[in-house]
């Protein structure tokens, strides 16, 4: 089951190292608004767009696989059919990042997946509002 309890919720809002999947250069969109918010919070935000250079001022990455260096939380902002792709570049890195699907996104099937592999998922949740209510 998706993490909803609260004080879990918090311990993964604790970590640090957020890759942005489908994080956008647009200002005005979800998926550029809400990386810029945790980047403001403090959260070391990485992009991984293939179609941009660099967003916030930082090297955005083609895929999850050629992020380095340890990631701490997944953060999905890509439509729901991407997901169990998404779900399997993420088991493949060595790291043992919590897996984010952003409000209205949602996969079961890939999020049974992930859990079975040990992952902790948040599924069709926003971060930007659960981080304000547990950690403002």
């Amino acid at each position: 089951m998706p993490v909803t309890d609260e004080a879990e919720l918090r311990e993964i809002l604790e970590l640090d190292r957020v890759a942005v999947v489908g994080c956008s250069a647009s200002p005005g969109k979800d998926a550029h608004e809400i990386p810029k918010y945790l980047l403001e919070q403090g959260y070391d935000v990485i992009p991984v767009n293939p179609f941009a250079d660099e967003i916030f001022g930082r090297e955005a990455y083609d895929s999850l696989a050629d992020v380095p260096g340890e990631i701490d939380i997944v953060d999905v902002f890509r439509p729901s059919e991407e997901v169990s792709d998404i779900v399997d570049a993420a088991l493949a890195r060595d790291d043992d990042a919590v897996i984010w699907l952003q409000l209205g996104i949602h996969d079961d099937e890939a999020v049974e997946r992930a859990e079975a592999a040990g992952r902790r998922v948040v599924q069709d949740r926003c971060m930007k509002p659960t981080h304000q209510q547990l950690m403002g």
